[in-house]
């Protein structure tokens, strides 16, 4: 698979999931362990956003490890999207890439995307909006 496939998959896959929730994550053993979070722009075809934040607004609403999960409209680019997530561990949101409602995102949406700007992973100790996991 190319880098540019990878990253395509990667940054639209994770865009896709909504409403996610939790707090700092802890292994079995009760230690705290490093959230995996990732910010990305989203290039889109030109008056075509909206119709990509819905369809990456479609996905299902938990997905297994997914802390948080924000499209926003970039305000300088109208043909722009950003999205911010956070998930229990990097393992995890490779793993939703596989998920049957990723997959139909990425059939629907990717006709509407030109590419890819800026990228950040990073590495998300808590704050305001990760909200405790509900079992």
């Amino acid at each position: 698979m190319t880098l540019r496939r990878h990253v395509f998959i990667s940054l639209f896959a994770t865009m896709l999931m909504a409403a996610c929730q939790s707090t700092p994550s802890q292994n079995y053993l009760g230690e705290k362990k490093a959230m995996y979070g990732l910010i990305g722009k989203i290039k889109v075809q030109a008056g075509q956003r909206d119709l990509l934040a819905s369809i990456l607004m479609e996905g299902t609403r938990t997905m297994p490890g997914c802390r948080s999960y924000i499209i926003a409209n970039d305000p300088k680019d109208l043909d722009a999207l950003w999205v911010t997530e956070v998930w229990e561990s990097a393992e995890l949101h490779k793993a939703s890439l596989s998920l049957p409602a990723v997959q139909q995102a990425l059939i629907k949406g990717r006709p509407l995307i030109v590419g890819f700007g800026e990228r950040f992973e990073t590495n998300p100790v808590g704050g305001h909006g990760l909200l405790p996991v509900t079992k």
